[in-house]
């Protein structure tokens, strides 16, 4: 049986069938875990920018070429953490099946490798 197109009176009252009505726009896509593998990649390059950048000051160079002027910095324990929570923040981005899990986590990461990298320049 064919099914016969809906009609309109053209009035405040048209009806159209309930599959008609019922358009729905596609969800955007959610790209978390893509943003937290993005963080993850280039982590290890701003690491090492961020060392290169740390050596290149006056107080490391004199440091590293006669031993004075040395300083601590931040102690090492706090890189280590923050290294270890951002890769637990990156599984659970990887692996969560919430969105807002996700988005949380993702956070976490960032925040943990910037920690991180902030833990680097001390050393300067």
């Amino acid at each position: 049986m064919r099914r016969r197109p809906p009609t309109f009176d053209g009035g405040m009252n048209a009806s159209a069938p309930a599959s008609a009505r019922l358009v729905q726009s596609p969800a955007p896509r959610e790209r978390t875990r893509l943003w937290a593998a993005l963080a993850a990649l280039l982590f290890v390059p701003a690491a090492v920018v961020t060392g290169i950048l740390t050596l290149a000051s006056e107080q490391a160079s004199r440091c590293v070429t006669y031993g004075e002027q040395c300083t601590p910095g931040l102690p090492s324990w706090v890189f280590k953490w923050s290294a270890g929570v951002g890769t637990v923040a990156l599984l659970v981005a990887l692996a969560a099946p919430a969105v807002r899990m996700r988005q949380a986590a993702l956070t976490v990461q960032v925040l943990a490798e910037g920690t991180a990298l902030l833990v680097i320049l001390s050393h300067a």
